[in-house]
C-alpha cells in the first residue's frame, strides 16, 4: 500500500471520529457552560446568589456528561453509516455501554454507534425485496428494535468493560506524562497530524472524550487546550509577516487575523507545508503551550470550538492567567523559531503558485482536446471544499464567490466539507493533500488542487477561463450575432511574432519590448504597452514552468487594432516574481479583441505538461522549431 493510500486512510477515520462529535459541539459548550458556572459555584459556599447551584450541578452536569452527550455521540455516529435508521439503532446500542460503565463513555459511543447503523444496514440489505407487500413497517420497526435490544446487551457485557479497561489505561499513561512532565511531547504527534488535516480528529476524536472525563472529576481539562491552542499557528504567521517573502508574506497578515480572532487554523497549514522546517517551530510553540498549562495547573471548562482567542478565554474560567500565558508563550517560541527557519531558508521550497498549471490545463479541456466529458461551458456548480467544511473553504469560496459574481457569471459556488460532496459538482477545488479523498465522493467533477485557499490570483485565472469559454459558447450558439468576424479566421503564428536570444534586466523591460513588437506589427496603439505594465501591477502574469503572458488591462480593448501575439525567448531568464525561482524564459505578449488568440495558447500550455518541449522553446535558436512546435 503507497504511503498516500495509507495517509488517505488516516484522514478518513480520523474525519469519520470527528465527524460524529463536531455536530454535537453545542451540546458540549452548554455543558461546558453549565459546569463553569454552577460546579465552581457549588463547591464555594461564600458564592451566594438566588440559583440553587449545588441542585443544579447535580441535576444537570452528571446526567448531560453521563447519558445525553455519549447518546448524541452514538446517534450521529449511527446516522453517519445508515442514516435515521441507524441513528436510532446507534443510540440503542450506546445506552448498554452507558449503563455497563461507570464512567463517562465517550469512546464507547465512537463504537457502538457506529456498529448499531452498519448491522441495522447489513440487515436490511439482506432482506431486501423479501417482505411481503403491507409488512414493511412491521419489519422495519420490529428488526430496529429487536436488533437494538441485542445490541445494546452485546454493548452491555462486553463493550462497555472493554472500553473501561482501556480508557482506564489511557488514563494511567497520561497521568504518568503529567506526573513526569512529559505531556508536552504530545505536539511531536499532534502538530505534524493538524498539518495533514487531521486536527478535528485529533481534538473531538481524542481529546475531547479525555478532557470530558476529566473535568467531571476536576472541573477543568488540559486536554480542551493542547490541539486548540492558536498560539503556535499565531506565531509563525507573524514571522512570515515580517520574514517571509512574495505571495506567502502578502497574505500571512490576513490569515493571522482569521486564525487567532476566528479560529480556523486550516489557514496556516499551507504556510507549514511549502516549508516543511516549519514543523519544528509549532512543534516547539505547542510543547511550550502545554508546559505552561501543567506550570499553571489551567486548562478549559469545554472544548474551544473553533479555536479562536474568543472560544478559548469563555472556557477558561479559572484558569485565565494559565490559558493567557500559554497562548503567549507558544506565540513567542513559534514566533522566534520560525524566523530563524525563514532566514536561513533557501529559495527551494513549495511556491504558493504551484496550483497555477491546473487552471492553464482548463485551457485546453475547454477545446474539447484532453476530456471529452467535461467543458467550462457546462459549469453551473463550484464547491470548495476542506476537511471541515466550515473554515477554510468557507473563506475561499467567498473569494471565488465575489469573482463569479462580478464576471456575472450564472455559476453556484458554495463550500461544503468533502464528505458531504454531491455528485452534481462540476469543479471541486481542495487543499492538494485532500483531493484525493475528494475524488472519491465526487468521482465525476473536475478537481483542481491548491496549497492555498486565499489564492486569489488562481480563482482570477479560473474566472477568466470560464469568461471566455463561455463567451464562446454563446457566440457560437448564435452566429447571426456577430457577423462582421464570421469569417476571420483564427490567428496564426508566423516568423514576424518570433524574437529569440534576447536579455533583459527586468520584467519591465522584457513587457516593454514585447509591447513595443505588438505595436510594431500593427496589432496595437503605443498606449497598450501602458495598459500591459498596468496589468502587471495588479496581478503578475507568470504562470509558471518559466512562461509569462503579459497583456492588456480589459480597459485598454480599445487600443487594441487586431488580435495578435508575439514570441519572446529569454534563454536566460527574466525576473517575474518576488521569489527567486520565478523566472521566465518564454513571454508572450498578448494582444486581444476576441478570441482568436486562445488557439496558440491553448497549444503552448499544451507544452507546459513537458520540461523537454519548455527547454527546447527556451533555448532553441530556429524560429521554424518554435512554429512547428506551436502549430
Amino acid at each position: 500500500m503507497s504511503t498516500s493510500n495509507i495517509k488517505l486512510k488516516v484522514q478518513n477515520f480520523g474525519r469519520f471520529l470527528s465527524n460524529m462529535v463536531m455536530p454535537n459541539i453545542g451540546a458540549f459548550i452548554a455543558w461546558g457552560f453549565i459546569t463553569a458556572i454552577f460546579l465552581f459555584n457549588a463547591k464555594d459556599p461564600s458564592a451566594g446568589g438566588w440559583l440553587p447551584n449545588e441542585a443544579i450541578s447535580t441535576s444537570f452536569i452528571g446526567p448531560m456528561i453521563t447519558y445525553l452527550l455519549p447518546l448524541l455521540i452514538g446517534y450521529t455516529g449511527g446516522k453517519l453509516v445508515y442514516g435515521e435508521r441507524g441513528g436510532v439503532v446507534g443510540a440503542i446500542t450506546t445506552f448498554g455501554v452507558i449503563v455497563g460503565a461507570s464512567i463517562p463513555m465517550f469512546l464507547g459511543a465512537m463504537i457502538s454507534g457506529p456498529l448499531g447503523g452498519w448491522t441495522i444496514k447489513i440487515f436490511d440489505k439482506a432482506v431486501e425485496g423479501k417482505v411481503k407487500s403491507g409488512f414493511e413497517m412491521l419489519v422495519n420497526n420490529f428488526s430496529a428494535g429487536i436488533l437494538g435490544m441485542i445490541l445494546a446487551l452485546i454493548a452491555f457485557f462486553a463493550i462497555g468493560p472493554s472500553v473501561t479497561w482501556l480508557t482506564g489505561i489511557l488514563i494511567v499513561a497520561v497521568q504518568f506524562m503529567v506526573d513526569h512532565g512529559l505531556l508536552p511531547l504530545t505536539s511531536i504527534l499532534v502538530e505534524p497530524a493538524k498539518v495533514l488535516f487531521l486536527n478535528n480528529a485529533i481534538n473531538h476524536g481524542v481529546f475531547t472524550s479525555l478532557g470530558v472525563t476529566q473535568v467531571a472529576e476536576t472541573g477543568k481539562s488540559i486536554f480542551f487546550l493542547i490541539e486548540a491552542n492558536p498560539g503556535p499557528g499565531l506565531g509563525l504567521l507573524l514571522a512570515y509577516m515580517f520574514f517571509g517573502k512574495g505571495a506567502a508574506k502578502g497574505s500571512a497578515s490576513g490569515a493571522a487575523i482569521i486564525h487567532f480572532f476566528g479560529g480556523i487554523h486550516e489557514i496556516y497549514f499551507p504556510y507549514v507545508l511549502m516549508n516543511p522546517r516549519l514543523i519544528i517551530a509549532v512543534i516547539l510553540g505547542g510543547m511550550t503551550g502545554i508546559f505552561t498549562l501543567t506550570v499553571f495547573d489551567a486548562g478549559l471548562t469545554a472544548p474551544a470550538s473553533p479555536g479562536s482567542i474568543f472560544a478559548v478565554m469563555s472556557m477558561a474560567k479559572g484558569s485565565y492567567l494559565g490559558v493567557t500565558l500559554s497562548v503567549i508563550t507558544a506565540t513567542a517560541v513559534s514566533f522566534v523559531v520560525s524566523a530563524i527557519l525563514l532566514k536561513t531558508t533557501k529559495n527551494n521550497d513549495i511556491s504558493f503558485e504551484d496550483a497555477k498549471s491546473d487552471v492553464s490545463m482548463m485551457k485546453n479541456e475547454a477545446k474539447g482536446s484532453e476530456n471529452k466529458t467535461f467543458t467550462l461551458t457546462e459549469v453551473k456548480k463550484i464547491i470548495v471544499a476542506c476537511d471541515a467544511g466550515m473554515g477554510s473553504s468557507a473563506m475561499g469560496a467567498g473569494v471565488l464567490r465575489k469573482k463569479v459574481q462580478d464576471a456575472n457569471l450564472d455559476i453556484n459556488v458554495i463550500n461544503l466539507a468533502i464528505n458531504n460532496l454531491p455528485n452534481d459538482a462540476d469543479i471541486v477545488i481542495t487543499h492538494k493533500d485532500l483531493t484525493e479523498r475528494a475524488k472519491q465522493y465526487a468521482p465525476d467533477a473536475h478537481h483542481i488542487s491548491l496549497t492555498n485557499f486565499l489564492d486569489s490570483d488562481l480563482y482570477s485565472r479560473l474566472v477568466v477561463e470560464l469568461t471566455d469559454a463561455q463567451t464562446n459558447h454563446l457566440s457560437d450558439a448564435q452566429p447571426n450575432r456577430q457577423s462582421a468576424v464570421e469569417n476571420t479566421p483564427l490567428f496564426k503564428l508566423t516568423e514576424k511574432n518570433i524574437f529569440l536570444g534576447l536579455t533583459a534586466n527586468s520584467k519591465e523591460e522584457a513587457i516593454r519590448y514585447a509591447g513595443q513588437k505588438l505595436v510594431d506589427n500593427g496589432y496595437v496603439k503605443p498606449a497598450y504597452i501602458e495598459a500591459m505594465l498596468e496589468r502587471e501591477r495588479l496581478t503578475s502574469t507568470f504562470l509558471g514552468e518559466s512562461i509569462a503572458v503579459p497583456h492588456g488591462t480589459i480597459e485598454a480593448k480599445d487600443d487594441v487594432i487586431t488580435t495578435g501575439i508575439v514570441f519572446c525567448q529569454y534563454p536566460a531568464g527574466v525576473q517575474f516574481g518576488e521569489e527567486e525561482q520565478d523566472q521566465a524564459r518564454i513571454v508572450i505578449g498578448i494582444a486581444a479583441r476576441n478570441n482568436e488568440h486562445l488557439d496558440v495558447i491553448a497549444k503552448l500550455t499544451n507544452a507546459l505538461d513537458d520540461p523537454k518541449i519548455i527547454a527546447q522553446l527556451a533555448t532553441t535558436c530556429n524560429i521554424e522549431e518554435v512554429l512547428t512546435i506551436l502549430s
